[in-house]
């Protein structure tokens, strides 16, 4: 006895070819997480960056060297794009006036110079990418030269796995001599500039065949030196007679080349800053930077904080018996108030030496 209907035999005769598709009212493509592999896209340099558009230098050094305007794929927008990137760019590269091209990707970084809010901030803000060196540069007075601040660019040079160069400008108002001391036994080269005596030469053979990321307190005369250097028209101030302070002049990071009969560079300037905070620093970069400290360091025991009240210190010893020179008990207090902030701050383990 069968128990099918004559619509269940009907039913039976159905197939594929009669389902009904509710059609796609807007014919847009399924999104897929797939991105295209843009195997044609061209290497530039990222020269500066301005409210979401990049300048980008495409075919640096060849017969076509140009600027091109670029903007970021959306697929980016979580992505920092900095002065130094190698960025990949697609679209219309020609650099004709009102076109637009478009960043796809950043090549790999050979290094990150970042700094953080202050030390209690573990949130980085890069500053630059790809730079080999890091010129600071201070005031011998107007503002007064700040030893601390010159301590913190070397450790987030050395974080960075940047060398550091260090030149003190305005020599002609006081003599340097005393504030140079802090910072005797590091292997640091130092240039010394006057108003009428720029040591143009010298600090350009320098910067010969390297990206220089030059650093400073606001006023120190970062900005006459990149313009002396580059040919460049960034802008330049003076400092407050009341506050002793800069005013800022250089408001965006800019990579400007340097060219000589000896070779090519890259200048690379920053915004005047009146600190430099080092959240971001792994904790036992710091006593590295004391380059002098942390030889005389390899004595201590093991464990040893370096801090005033660490038993057996060998650094603590030596500045006490005088061996580390005149300069050697500010560099040892220096040090040691960066490491009592990083033992406080919260987050970062407590370092030993």
């Amino acid at each position: 006895m069968s128990w099918l209907t004559d619509d269940d035999e009907d039913d039976d005769a159905f197939d594929e070819s009669d389902v009904r598709v509710r059609p796609n009212p807007k014919a847009n493509r399924p999104r897929t997480k797939r991105r295209p592999a843009h195997a044609d896209a061209t290497v530039a340099r990222v020269l500066g960056v301005d409210r979401g558009r990049y300048t980008v230098l495409v075919d640096e050094d060849g017969p076509e060297e140009r600027r091109v305007l670029a903007t970021r794929a959306r697929e980016l927008r979580k992505q920092p794009i900095v002065t130094g990137d190698r960025a990949r760019v697609v679209g219309d590269t020609s650099g004709t006036e009102g076109t637009l091209g478009r960043i796809v990707g950043i090549e790999p970084r050979t290094s990150l110079l970042r700094r953080s809010a202050d030390d209690t901030d573990q949130v980085e803000r890069i500053i630059v990418a790809n730079a080999d060196q890091m010129l600071i540069v201070v005031a011998a007075a107007d503002p007064e030269p700040r030893e601390r601040l010159v301590d913190r660019y070397l450790v987030a040079a050395l974080d960075a796995g940047i060398r550091p160069l260090l030149v003190v400008t305005k020599t002609d108002l006081a003599d340097p001599a005393g504030f140079l001391s802090h910072f005797d036994g590091l292997d640091l080269e130092v240039f010394t500039s006057a108003r009428d005596e720029m040591p143009l030469e010298r600090i350009g053979a320098a910067l010969v065949g390297h990206a220089t990321v030059f650093v400073g307190h606001s006023g120190v005369g970062k900005s006459t030196l990149v313009n002396a250097l580059t040919g460049s028209e960034r802008a330049t101030g003076h400092v407050n007679e009341v506050t002793g302070r800069g005013r800022h002049t250089s408001s965006s990071t800019v990579s400007l080349r340097y060219r000589s009969d000896a070779g090519n560079g890259w200048v690379i300037d920053t915004p005047g800053v009146r600190s430099f905070g080092l959240g971001h620093v792994d904790p036992a970069h710091i006593l590295d930077a004391f380059t002098d400290l942390a030889e005389v360091a390899k004595d201590c025991p093991r464990g040893c904080t370096h801090l005033p009240d660490a038993p057996d210190c060998a650094i603590v010893e030596a500045v006490a018996e005088g061996r580390l020179g005149p300069g050697g008990v500010a560099r040892l207090d220096s040090l040691q108030r960066l490491l009592e902030t990083f033992t406080d701050a919260p987050g970062h383990r407590r370092l030993e030496g």
